[in-house]
């Protein structure tokens, strides 16, 4: 199983980044993916999730309205939309995936840093 994030960097507020995750080693189309965050002395959280044909899709309330989370299964890829970025979305995002009796996988993480 591999997870390769990509797209983070430095924006100032107000502004948008688009982060991609490349997965491989599964059958992507069969499993939820999410992505997460971690920002320095905090502890990782959920920032969005699709399910497997995106039928269901969920945001931690923080994001609602600015996030969208995507999903390609042919190209076996999940895209985090980020539009109207805040200092506080600076973090490190970690792409995601849970195969049942496998456990959790996680990405490399790509830094996203919001700062004038």
């Amino acid at each position: 199983v591999q997870l390769v994030e990509s797209g983070g960097g430095l924006v100032q507020p107000g502004g948008s980044l688009r982060l991609s995750c490349a997965a491989s080693g599964f059958t992507f189309s069969s499993y939820t993916m999410s992505w997460y965050r971690q920002a320095p002395g905090k502890e990782r959280e959920l920032v969005a999730s699709i399910t497997r044909a995106g039928g269901r899709i969920n945001y931690t309330d923080s994001v609602k309205g600015r996030f969208t989370i995507s999903r390609d299964n042919v190209q076996n890829t999940v895209a985090l939309q980020m539009n109207s970025l805040k200092p506080e979305d600076t973090a490190v995002y970690y792409c995601n995936v849970n195969l049942l009796g496998r456990g959790p996988y996680w990405g490399q993480g790509t830094q996203v840093t919001v700062s004038s």
